[in-house]
């Protein structure tokens, strides 16, 4: 046998093979995504997503200080409105009174070491269910969409969010919010982390269901990206580090590795961010259910994947058990 041919001796043993990582995942890595709802006294769970709920903003306290104590660092939130009224342009999604801007509230209060993200989309606010402004033929309106957009994030700012993170997939969206933080006086005071690559799956049928946000006519196929799109979600990156991203995204996960791959390559000063998306989370607990596999063993080997292609960010649903696991 030939020396070099020789490899186990360098992972025979389990810290030796914790060496053979590049990147090793930390608590300081995961960002949750939570779902606030305009019922201050909610904690509905959501049946497709095994040990997620709707929150109001009077049961944050209770369900996220334990994780804080556990070493929760960063949360991004998703507005669940039941009770307001819906419009065309998605006037309730930057109403004072509304969840996400209570949420920034409360727990910048209860909790100021957590950085608060929050997606910015207008699709669980309007009317018709989709992520932008249409025109009368129903299609996407693209440049007004994407200033509703920039004026909706700029507010959650104001509100005192850390980051801003716009998954809509409007063209341009980048270069409006950017402008819109800077002449706010905020653009030394919130990240903008981009969508950039954020694909039209099948894969978020449960988080539809948590957060309300299903079209009400067609489908977000113009544009979300195809799913063999590289080249696409290539120029996507590109573009929105040109336009001012300080984080770039990709999402979903695991069927978009070569992805996140190309992010790291491309955007290589950048962040790299990946969303493990709710249809990822409820086929890891659905194999698991089924004895497949062990649950904690593949949620370690699906993020050691992300890790591996590239990402620094990892959000996930699995934020709460990774905070355990890694203390054991």
């Amino acid at each position: 046998m030939d020396i070099s041919s020789v490899l186990q001796g360098g992972y025979h043993h389990p810290l030796a093979r914790k060496w053979q990582a590049q990147r090793q995942l930390t608590k300081s890595m995961l960002m949750y995504p939570i779902f606030i709802t305009d019922d201050p006294d909610a904690s509905v769970p959501i049946t497709s997503l095994p040990g997620q709920a709707r929150w109001g903003v009077n049961k944050l306290e209770g369900f996220l200080g334990p994780l804080v104590k556990k070493g929760l660092q960063s949360v991004i939130l998703f507005g669940v409105p039941l009770k307001c009224t819906k419009d065309g342009r998605g006037t309730p999604a930057d109403d004072p009174s509304g969840p996400v801007i209570l949420a920034i509230q409360k727990i910048r209060q209860l909790f100021p070491t957590v950085y608060i993200a929050c997606d910015v989309c207008l699709c669980e606010y309007t009317d018709h269910g989709h992520c932008g402004l249409l025109n009368d033929d129903g299609t996407i309106n693209n440049t007004p969409s994407a200033a509703r957009i920039a004026e909706v994030a700029v507010n959650y700012a104001k509100a005192g969010a850390h980051c801003v993170a716009p998954s809509d997939m409007m063209d341009g969206r980048i270069k409006y919010i950017k402008r819109g933080l800077i002449d706010a006086g905020l653009g030394n005071k919130c990240t903008l982390m981009s969508y950039s690559a954020k694909f039209a799956s099948a894969l978020y049928g449960p988080f539809r269901e948590a957060a309300g946000s299903a079209p009400s006519h067609g489908d977000r196929k113009c544009y979300q990206l195809p799913p063999a799109g590289k080249g696409l979600a290539r120029r996507a990156i590109q573009r929105d580090t040109a336009e001012g991203a300080d984080i770039i995204m990709v999402k979903p996960a695991l069927p978009y590795l070569d992805i996140i791959g190309d992010a790291a390559e491309l955007a290589q000063d950048l962040p790299i961010a990946c969303y493990q998306v709710s249809g990822e989370f409820a086929m890891i607990h659905a194999g698991a259910k089924a004895g497949v596999y062990d649950l904690r063993t593949m949620a370690f080997e699906t993020v050691d994947s992300m890790l591996r292609a590239g990402a620094t960010l990892i959000l996930t649903y699995f934020t709460p058990e990774f905070l355990d696991w890694l203390e054991a």
